[in-house]
């Protein structure tokens, strides 16, 4: 989802010759394969975009996989690219790397001041070694290698997996069936009291662009939206969008993971960046987006 929003930013920013390969194509696991893709290719500027990701039920599924994973992906990607000689990486993290409680919103400097979220900590130290490995090849080195926290991210191209997705493609496809199946019920996991935030990733890639055109960035930047919503009001707006008209349930069995992730963008901001997208109309377009997919079975759900 975030390499096809960064294709098309750039495609139509200009100016830029993309390096595309498929998973099928070059392996990021292999670290010898990275290797030898980027010393044969010596890109100017690497990003750093692709991740193992999903929900809270497939990060406390699958932990082992969710920080092996994106561990070697990125230092694969990180010391590949210094051994080539890459003057500029863009690594992207997760707004998850900060405490469980953290203040709200939640600036760079809170960063492991205290215990991570449980239900995604596999995830969370990944990502936080990926930032510190561009902070520390950067202070050793000399080299532009630097950051961005993305806050949650949706829109065309997510994983609309029944169990392993992220919560608004997991909305969206729940509503969608529930609407075109006739049931008179949604049940959404938790209290539906915990606060997100939520990105449109076209913003996300858009951010990421001016980003690269900071001549001296900081080492990492959060990259949201600035304001959050319950997951209930979520819900709601997600029922709206694809037209259900039964009632909302919840399930307070199941976890909520953390009570609030909101982001400080106060940094992003002072860079001349801010978002766009409102969450109505990025939901709107996801939906299309979905119903399209769906249509022409190109839906990811894996």
């Amino acid at each position: 989802m975030v390499g096809s929003a960064l294709v098309r930013a750039s495609e139509e920013q200009g100016g830029v010759e993309l390096l595309l390969r498929t998973r099928e194509e070059l392996d990021l696991l292999d670290q010898a394969a990275v290797f030898a893709f980027l010393e044969r290719e010596r890109p100017e500027e690497v990003v750093i975009a692709a991740a193992k990701v999903g929900g809270i039920h497939a990060n406390n599924t699958y932990p082992a996989e969710f920080i092996y994973e994106n561990l070697t992906m990125t230092a694969n990607l990180v010391h590949g690219s210094y051994r080539a000689g890459v003057g500029r990486v863009l690594f992207l993290g997760s707004s998850c790397i900060y405490p469980k409680l953290a203040p709200q919103p939640m600036p760079e400097s809170c960063l492991l001041t205290s215990e991570l979220e449980s239900t995604n900590e596999a995830y969370a130290v990944a990502k936080i070694a990926g930032l510190k490995l561009c902070q520390y090849y950067r202070k050793q080195y000399g080299i532009l290698f630097h950051s961005a926290m993305p806050t949650n991210l949706y829109g065309p191209g997510d994983n609309y997996h029944p169990e392993n997705s992220h919560v608004i493609p997991a909305m969206i496809r729940r509503f969608h069936e529930a609407k075109v199946s006739g049931q008179d019920e949604v049940v959404i996991w938790g209290t539906g009291t915990p606060r997100r935030e939520f990105l449109h990733v076209d913003d996300l890639a858009a951010a990421c662009l001016h980003l690269l055109a900071v001549e001296n960035p900081p080492d990492w930047v959060n990259v949201g939206s600035g304001t959050d919503v319950s997951i209930l009001e979520l819900a709601e707006t997600v029922a709206a969008v694809t037209r259900f008209a039964g009632r909302i349930s919840k399930d307070p069995g199941k976890p909520d993971g953390t009570p609030r992730k909101l982001m400080d963008v106060s940094l992003l901001d002072g860079l001349g960046w801010h978002a766009k997208t409102t969450l109505r109309d990025g939901l709107e377009e996801t939906y299309d987006c979905f119903l399209k997919e769906e249509e022409s079975g190109g839906l990811r759900a894996k």
